[in-house]
């Protein structure tokens, strides 16, 4: 028998041993006992499917699970009783524990009306596509109203009329509104959370001008304070010096008086002359 002989026959021998070897441990394993280890539960209600802010909990959208007792949740419930029949004020998704501070009163209802905190209201605006930040704008997060006027002092004027809001829901509505052919025409209306105060600027500023939101980053919660900026400023206009006057035995600089708008005037041709006339209303 030559090397090569040998060698091949030790090879097929040591493969025979190692696969006999092998099977041996795999049926000793298998007849090894199963350890199980009791984890101590708790039962608690989860949500089956993601649900949105407003939804009216129903025995479709909850489930009872085991919880381990050694990590409770928090104002969580045992059984479906106490969650039945109550509206969502914050989303839940699919497998989150449903606890108390996510629910409205029993007595409340659903829809967006038991979200809104005690003392805050909530008002819709309508904006399009661009002036919605391009869809960035959505529920949760929170924005700057600009308000664009004419005819103020004589010119036109932007300014942030409230400022840090959080968005409540943000959606197309479609209406009939300007459609000539009758078919509906897509909208965006975004719901805001303010109080009553910012409520009243917003009303007034959409009726008086037209309105812009600018997006936050959450953590700027500093509120927006500026003076605005008119046509003349934005063009690059030199404002005038302030006038300063005598109060009280102290030097008081107050701002100018604008000066009146000029008078509208027509070229006037008698004959062989020109003129220029006012125009009286």
């Amino acid at each position: 028998m030559n090397r090569g002989v040998r060698t091949a026959v030790v090879l097929v021998i040591a493969l025979v041993m190692a696969t006999l070897a092998s099977y041996a441990l795999y049926l000793a394993v298998q007849q090894m006992p199963v350890r199980e280890v009791e984890v101590n539960s708790v039962p608690v209600v989860v949500a089956t499917q993601d649900l949105p802010v407003g939804t009216m909990l129903t025995a479709d959208h909850i489930k009872v699970t085991q919880w381990p007792a050694s990590s409770p949740v928090s104002g969580g419930f045992e059984d479906a009783a106490g969650v039945s029949d109550r509206g969502l004020i914050a989303p839940i998704i699919m497998n989150e524990p449903i606890t108390e501070v996510k629910l409205a009163p029993r007595e409340a209802g659903g829809g967006l009306p038991p979200s809104i905190p005690l003392g805050m209201r909530a008002i819709s605006i309508k904006v399009n596509e661009v002036v919605g930040v391009a869809g960035f704008v959505v529920p949760g997060t929170r924005v700057d109203v600009l308000a664009t006027v004419g005819r103020v002092s004589g010119s036109t004027m932007s300014k942030a009329v409230v400022s840090n809001v959080q968005v409540l829901t943000a959606g197309t509505r479609y209406d009939l509104e300007d459609s000539r052919s009758g078919e509906p025409l897509p909208s965006t209306v975004v719901t805001l959370m303010v109080t009553p105060e910012e409520a009243e600027r917003i009303a007034l500023a959409s009726i008086e001008g037209q309105l812009v939101l600018t997006l936050r980053n959450p953590l700027d919660t500093k509120p927006t304070d500026t003076e605005g900026i008119r046509t003349a400023a934005l063009m690059g206009e030199t404002p005038p010096p302030p006038v300063v006057v005598q109060r009280q035995g102290r030097r008081v600089a107050v701002k100018p008086t604008p000066a009146p708008p000029k008078p509208y005037t027509v070229e006037a041709i008698r004959g062989g002359s020109r003129s220029q006339e006012e125009v009286k209303n």
